[in-house]
């Protein structure tokens, strides 16, 4: 019966094979959602479970969502000859209107056919708006066709749903492509990152190879066969640089964003904190900033060159921050803000600089434009393409 399906998503360019198509119709024999029955399983019980069995990342979800919609959920126009636009002004709805028990249990019910016939007929005849009623194309009242009321078995056009019964959906495509130059959450940020991992097997076989374990152990009538693989190790070493306090304040929410999101795909992260520009210091902790700090010349004496270096910043300063020795806001820096930039790109010459602040805005700051040229354009927005870009330097 999922034969179509499957050949929907490789008309939808997703690379589903026909072993995790068998999959999915094992999962749903042996009643792994809902009932055992898989006539009884819901349609969103089956495409959590069909997401889970058939998507192999999750830049596929998108793709994926669409090409369910399309087989399933009937998100598209209704076919056949006379169908049309429908005015917008007959899908406002000005109040909610109560509808009683008996209103609602006298709302027609019609099945399918009679259902896909008679709208048609409704798009031929209807001159006008219509709210509250059982016949017309409207909102608020029992009829099949609208939102906003109450019929059991109608077609919801335009309008959220609300009885999570609709035997149809009329409305423009409900998902998006991703946005590459949007800002970004969670998700994306871990995406984007995961090109910088790099793993390698290293040393003797030392890690317990689970299911291979169990496997052989069940082929051996039951006699314990141990399974190892070498350990793995992640190699990526980062070394993160946040621009903290003043204008970066308005980008807190995205700069959180990425840092727990750099915490949960790099095993070997350091990582220090300065305000607008780089000088002689950094440090660990803004509570204790003037306490505690690390000479900026120590980062480099301690941590190698094959350190990932990414400093993270809204660039916008005054120009003297970066030129001037004195140009800090804090305090009177013997070197300026450029030579640290300098000597640090030189000692890690993966860098990158990753700017919250909008890239349209970027021709408009001077100190961008300074900062751009002294790490030689490693300069990228925080969005998914510009994220992508950065970790493929970073990558090289």
């Amino acid at each position: 019966m999922l034969i179509d399906f499957f050949y929907a998503l490789r008309a939808a360019r997703l690379p589903v094979s026909v072993r995790e198509y068998l999959t999915l119709l094992q999962a749903l024999q042996s009643g792994l959602v809902g009932p055992a029955n898989p006539d009884a399983c819901s349609l969103d019980d089956f495409y959590y479970l069909a997401r889970t069995t058939l998507v192999k990342d999750e830049s596929l979800f998108d793709p994926f969502d669409r090409a369910f919609a399309a087989h399933f959920k009937g998100v598209q126009a209704v076919a056949g000859e006379g169908a049309r636009a429908i005015p917008a002004d007959w899908l406002r709805q000005e109040l909610q209107r109560l509808l009683s028990d008996e209103q609602k249990a006298n709302a027609p019910k019609l099945d399918w056919d009679e259902l896909m016939r008679t709208l048609q007929q409704r798009l031929a005849e209807q001159t006008e708006r219509h709210a509250g009623g059982s016949k017309w194309i409207g909102t608020g009242g029992t009829s099949p066709f609208g939102h906003g009321g109450h019929n059991p078995q109608g077609i919801r056009i335009g309008g959220p749903g609300g009885q999570r019964s609709a035997v149809k959906v009329w409305e423009q495509r409900l998902w998006r492509d991703y946005d590459d130059s949007a800002p970004l959450g969670p998700r994306h940020l871990k995406l984007a990152l995961r090109r910088l991992r790099k793993f390698a097997r290293q040393g003797s076989a030392l890690e317990l190879d689970l299911p291979d374990t169990i496997r052989a152990t069940a082929a051996n009538a039951g006699w314990l066969e141990l399974r190892q693989v070498p350990e793995r190790h992640n190699l990526v070493k980062v070394l993160l640089l946040l621009d903290v306090g003043g204008s970066m304040d308005e980008h807190v929410h995205q700069v959180e964003a990425l840092f727990a999101a750099a915490k949960a795909e790099f095993k070997h992260l350091e990582i220090y904190y300065f305000h607008n520009c780089v000088y002689d210091f950094v440090w660990k902790h803004n509570q204790r900033r003037h306490s505690e700090r690390t000479a900026t010349l120590d980062l480099l004496h301690t941590y190698h060159r094959d350190y990932k270096l990414i400093f993270v910043g809204d660039a916008t300063m005054s120009p003297y921050e970066i030129l001037q020795p004195g140009g800090s806001v804090e305090y009177a820096n013997a070197e300026t803000g450029a030579d640290w930039l300098q000597r640090l790109a030189h000692h890690y010459p993966r860098h990158a600089w990753i700017n919250p602040q909008p890239a349209g805005l970027w021709p408009y700051q001077r100190s961008i434009e300074l900062i751009q040229q002294i790490l030689g354009q490693r300069m990228y927005p925080l969005t998914l393409r510009g994220l992508e870009e950065a970790t493929r330097v970073l990558s090289k």
